[in-house]
C-alpha cells in the first residue's frame, strides 16, 4: 500500500492557469425539435453553434467547451419536460445519470428547451455541482432566434454549475461591458445586446471553487475523436496528423508552433501541456499537478508525454478532514466548511435537535428540498442532517450577500434553557436551487453520507474493498491480513497499468517486489534458524519461538504500512491509506521524506 505523500516540498496549485475542459453533451427536446422545423440537421447545427459561443466565452477564463455530444429528442422527449422549471431540472438531471452516464462519458449536460418555462425563468441550473453524478446540468430555454442568445443562458447555467453567483450591485462586480453593450453574463437578468464576458467577480467565484475541488474531472484532454465537427486545424485541439495547435492565425502566441500547418517549429519537441516548457518536455518526476485538497492528489510528469496525467483523487467515500467527513467527486465535504461559507470565520454546525426540528418542518426555512411536484418535503429524522443546513456562531448575518436572510430559532431543551440555530434563506435568483441545502457528500453520522437528500452508508462506493480500480478513484485503505501481499500488489499494478505515468511508476513497483521479497528472505532465514537450533538447549527453542513469533507478526504488519513515502514519525492518522502519483525522490525532499523498510532488522 502506498501512503500519502508529504508535502515536501510545497507546490502552490494554480488552477487559473491549468487549462480545464468541459466535456459537454447538448439535448434538444421535443418541443425544439418541432421549433426548428422537425429538421434533425438544422436542430444539430444550431446546437453546435450554441455550443461554439460558449467556448469562445469561457477560453477567457483558461476553461476550453468541448461538444463531446449531441442529442435530439425527434420522436418523444425521454424525460418529462415542463413550464415548471424546477421538474424538469430535477427530471432531466434524474435522466443524465440513470441512462446518458452508463453510455456515454461526459462532464456535464445541458438540455436546450423550446418550452417556455413559467414566470421569468429561462435556465436553471444547481450551484457547485460540476463533474457530480447527480448535478453536472442545467436546463435552457432557446427563447430567443439568434443563437447567441440560449448560448449566454447556456454560459450562464454553467457559469452556475462551475460555482459562479449572479452579479449583484452590492457585490460591487467589474465588468469590462457597459449594460448597454450587454454587461456580464452572470447579470442576474439579461436582454439584448447579449453578454459575452465574464466580471471580475465571476472569476473570483471560479477562483474559490476550483480552490474547494469543484470540477475534478476537468484536467484530462479531451478524446478529440469524440469532438463534435469534425477535425480541423486551428481548433484548439491537437487531433490526428497534427504536432501542435494553438488556435487560428490571429489569436496564436505560441512559439513552438505554427498555426498554419499545425506543425511544431524548428528544434521544438512540444507547444502545449503543463509538462512542455520552452517547447521542450521536462523531466519525469516533475510536479505538474499539485492536489487541492485531502481528497485530491498530485500529479507528475511521465518524461514521455507534454501533458500532466488524468487528474487523481480519493474513491468517493474515503474519510477526511480528520474523520470530520467523506470525500465526494474529490471534495472533502463537511458541515463545518458549508457553515462557515454561510456565515464566516467561527461559524461551526449546530447541534443534531437544531436540524431534526427545523427541518421537519417541511417549509422554505426547514426542509429536505423539493419533491418532484415542487413542494418542500420535510426530512425524516434520520436524514435531517441532509435538509437546510444549521449553524451556529460566525457574523451577524450571512456573509454570502444582501440576497441571504438570517432565520434563527430557539429551541427548548428538556434539561432547562435554549438552544439558538441559525438557518439561512438565499435568494439568487429564479435559475438556483437552494444553496442553504447540505452539500451532497457531506457525512451525516458514522459511516453515512448525504445523497439525494437521504443519509445513505457510504459501502454503496465500495470502500471498504482493495479495488484495483485506482486511477482516477483511488483506492481502498481496507486489507485482511491474510491477503497484504496480493492486495499490496493488485493495488500497485493496477496504478501502473492504468496511469499515463508507467515510466516514472516503474521504480516503484520494482520497489515494493525488492521490498517484499527481502523481507520473505528474512522471515525464511529465521524460520531456518530456529529448525537448525532445535536440537540444542530448551530455554534456547523456547526464546526463539517467542522470538519467531513476534518477528513474524512485525512482518506481517511491515507489508501493510510500509511500502511508500512517509513522513517522519508523527501521530496516527485517521484518514485512509490510497494510491499515490508517481513519487520521486529529489534534493528538495530528501530532507523530510523517506521510504521506510519491510521486516527492517531487528
Amino acid at each position: 500500500l502506498i501512503s500519502r505523500p508529504p508535502p515536501c516540498p510545497s507546490y502552490k496549485r494554480d488552477a487559473q492557469k491549468t487549462t480545464k475542459y468541459v466535456e459537454l453533451i447538448i439535448v434538444a427536446d421535443n418541443r425544439e425539435f418541432h421549433k426548428q422545423g422537425k429538421d434533425v440537421e438544422k436542430v444539430k447545427q444550431r446546437l453546435a453553434e450554441i455550443a461554439n459561443y460558449v467556448d469562445k466565452f469561457y477560453r477567457a477564463l483558461n476553461i476550453r467547451v468541448a461538444l463531446v455530444g449531441l442529442e435530439v429528442w425527434s420522436d418523444s422527449d425521454k424525460c418529462p419536460v415542463t413550464q415548471d422549471p424546477f421538474t424538469t431540472l430535477h427530471e432531466f438531471l434524474d435522466w443524465r445519470k440513470l441512462k446518458l452516464l452508463p453510455q456515454r462519458r461526459h462532464d456535464n449536460a445541458q438540455l436546450i428547451s423550446g418550452v417556455y418555462f413559467q414566470g421569468t425563468t429561462i435556465g436553471m441550473a444547481p450551484i457547485m455541482s460540476m463533474c457530480t453524478v447527480e448535478q453536472s446540468g442545467g436546463i435552457v430555454m432557446d427563447h430567443s432566434d439568434n443563437p447567441l442568445g440560449a448560448a449566454v443562458t447556456l454560459a450562464h447555467e454553467l457559469g452556475h454549475n462551475f460555482g459562479m453567483n449572479h452579479d449583484t450591485p452590492e457585490r460591487g462586480c467589474g465588468c469590462r461591458m457597459t449594460v448597454d453593450r450587454g454587461g456580464c453574463i452572470m447579470t442576474p437578468s439579461t436582454g439584448y445586446p447579449f453578454p459575452t464576458v465574464f466580471s471580475t467577480c465571476s472569476k473570483k467565484d471560479l477562483a474559490a471553487s476550483l480552490e474547494k475541488g469543484v470540477g475534478m474531472c476537468l484536467y484530462n484532454m479531451p478524446e478529440v475523436k469524440v469532438l463534435y465537427g469534425g477535425q480541423k486545424c486551428g481548433n484548439g485541439y491537437v487531433e490526428e496528423g497534427e504536432e501542435c495547435d494553438c488556435g487560428e492565425l490571429e489569436e496564436c502566441m505560441n512559439p513552438c508552433c505554427n498555426a498554419t500547418t499545425c506543425t511544431l517549429k524548428g528544434d521544438a519537441v512540444c507547444a502545449h501541456g503543463q509538462c512542455c516548457v520552452d517547447c521542450q518536455l521536462k523531466l519525469a518526476g516533475t510536479p505538474c499537478r499539485e492536489s487541492s485538497n485531502s481528497c485530491d492528489l498530485p500529479e507528475f510528469c511521465t518524461g514521455s508525454s507534454p501533458h500532466c496525467p488524468a487528474n487523481v483523487y480519493l474513491h468517493d467515500g474515503h474519510a477526511c478532514h480528520n474523520a470530520d467527513g467523506y470525500c465526494y467527486n474529490g471534495i472533502c465535504q463537511t458541515h463545518e466548511q458549508q457553515c462557515i461559507t454561510l456565515w464566516g470565520p467561527g461559524a461551526k454546525p449546530a447541534p443534531g435537535i437544531c436540524f431534526e426540528r427545523v427541518n421537519s418542518a417541511g417549509d422554505p426555512y426547514g426542509n429536505c428540498g423539493k419533491d418532484s411536484k415542487g413542494s418542500f418535503a420535510k426530512c425524516e429524522p434520520r436524514d435531517s442532517k441532509c435538509g437546510k443546513i444549521q449553524c451556529q456562531g460566525g457574523a451577524n448575518r450571512p456573509v454570502i450577500g444582501t440576497n441571504a436572510v438570517s432565520i434563527e430559532t430557539n429551541i427548548p431543551l428538556q434539561e432547562g434553557g435554549r438552544i439558538l440555530c441559525r438557518g439561512t434563506h438565499v435568494y439568487l435568483g429564479d435559475d438556483m436551487p437552494d444553496p442553504g441545502l447540505v452539500l451532497a457528500g457531506t457525512k451525516c453520522a458514522e459511516g453515512m453520507m448525504c445523497l439525494n437528500r437521504q443519509c445513505q452508508n457510504v459501502s454503496v462506493f465500495g470502500v471498504h474493498q482493495c479495488s484495483g480500480k485506482c486511477h482516477g478513484r483511488g483506492v481502498s485503505s481496507k486489507c485482511e491480513a491474510e491477503d497484504v501481499r496480493v492486495c499490496v500488489l493488485m493495488c500497485v499494478l493496477s496504478y501502473v497499468t492504468s496511469a499515463d505515468s508507467r515510466a516514472v511508476a516503474v521504480g516503484l513497483v520494482v520497489s515494493v517486489l525488492v521490498l517484499l521479497a527481502a523481507g520473505l528472505v528474512v522471515c525464511l532465514k529465521r524460520r531456518t534458524l530456529v529448525q537448525l537450533l532445535f536440537a540444542n538447549k530448551k530455554s534456547t527453542i523456547q526464546k526463539l519461538r517467542y522470538s519467531k513469533k513476534h518477528k513474524t507478526n512485525f512482518c506481517r504488519s511491515a507489508l501493510c504500512r510500509s511500502v511508500g513515502w512517509s513522513r517522519a514519525p508523527s501521530p496516527p492518522q485517521t484518514q485512509p491509506v490510497y494510491r499515490g502519483s508517481p513519487l520521486h525522490k529529489s534534493p528538495s525532499r530528501a530532507a523530510s521524506c523517506r521510504l521506510e523498510k519491510v521486516c527492517a532488522d531487528a
